[in-house]
């Protein structure tokens, strides 16, 4: 009995992965092809919209946690996604290619993200919970952010230099109004249906390895830095890889740095706004509440190392990949020691 449940969790666990593999394809093809026809940078793409549908299973989970009067979870679930996304799906991404990026595109998402976190960081340290108004701000944030980069796509085409071989090969000539419309619907599709299996097989991938961690005796420590930290940020990663293998990385670098402030904007502003909540206090070093110390500092200082380059240099390097994949290692470490 006990190993046909174990089989059937096997089974849910690869059939997840599928999804993941195969959404996280579709999901790449539709927003790189929405951004080709609207001659928009993919990197302002992946700031919004793929950062949009990347985080949105985060927004249903801290919901529906804030709907039961747990909305504290939010809280670590979004700082943990922020340190994830950055140094561990950013950092794979510029390890593998680093690249030229144009910094004006950029500028906007880094701005209203350390706008955010310094927001955070007041609720965090001064007040130490989240009330009603902080949801309110944030949302407030979150809307903002979006009106404007939407207002900059309509300003800013997108250069020559920013379509990749991919991009050319895969250009469709299209001669009418209707043939348009039809095209940009599959790409609309494409996306969606994308969001919904990566979503989906984040989910079974989660759910199904945390049981077969257990049925192994892996201690619940390690399951949920493991599983339940990375299994977040799944869809980022997914998107990621998947971009890194179609010649979009400016694409997933847009969408780390996007979903980063949907994670503190949007994520804890609706939760916020549902259920004001106290930032959680599980772990004490020296008498002081541990993410004051180590998670809150890591989040502004690996956003720092990903950003700074960007916006002095207008390019990614290689070692900023790697110093913030050790970051990560020794962060993922200090949770097991501390």
């Amino acid at each position: 009995m006990a190993g046909s449940k174990m089989s059937d969790q096997i089974m849910l666990f690869i059939f997840g992965l599928v999804l993941l593999i195969k959404g996280g394809d579709w999901f790449v093809d539709g927003a790189s092809d929405i951004a080709r026809r609207f001659h928009l940078p993919e990197i302002l793409i992946g700031a919004t919209v793929v950062s949009i549908g990347t985080t949105l299973p985060e927004v249903m989970v801290s919901a529906t946690s804030a709907l039961q009067g747990i909305g504290g979870l939010a809280y670590g679930n979004a700082v943990g996604s922020v340190i994830c996304n950055t140094a561990l799906v950013a950092a794979v991404t510029i390890a593998v290619r680093p690249n030229a990026v144009n910094r004006n595109d950029l500028v906007l998402p880094i701005a209203f993200f350390f706008i955010s976190a310094f927001f955070y960081g007041l609720n965090t340290y001064i007040f130490g919970k989240f009330t009603r108004f902080s949801g309110v701000v944030l949302l407030f944030f979150f809307v903002s952010y979006t009106v404007l980069t939407v207002l900059q796509m309509k300003k800013e085409p997108i250069s020559g230099s920013e379509i990749s071989d991919y991009d050319l090969q895969e250009e469709i000539s299209i001669s009418d109004e209707e043939e348009t419309k039809r095209y940009l619907l599959k790409s609309v599709v494409y996306l969606a249906v994308g969001a919904l299996l990566i979503a989906v097989g984040a989910d079974l991938l989660v759910e199904n390895g945390t049981k077969i961690a257990e049925e192994l005796g892996v201690p619940e420590t390690v399951i949920g830095l493991t599983f339940v930290a990375l299994g977040t940020s799944l869809p980022e990663l997914v998107t990621a890889i998947t971009s890194l293998m179609k010649g979009h990385s400016a694409l997933s670098v847009g969408n780390v740095i996007g979903a980063n402030l949907f994670n503190l904007a949007l994520v804890t502003g609706v939760t916020a706004s549902i259920a004001p909540f106290e930032v959680p206090a599980d772990k004490l070093l020296f008498g002081i509440n541990q993410s004051l110390l180590i998670d809150m500092p890591v989040m502004i200082g690996v956003m720092l190392i990903l950003t700074v380059p960007v916006l002095m240099k207008g390019r990614l390097y290689r070692g900023q990949g790697i110093a913030l994949l050790a970051i990560y290692t020794l962060f993922c470490i200090s949770q097991f020691v501390i």
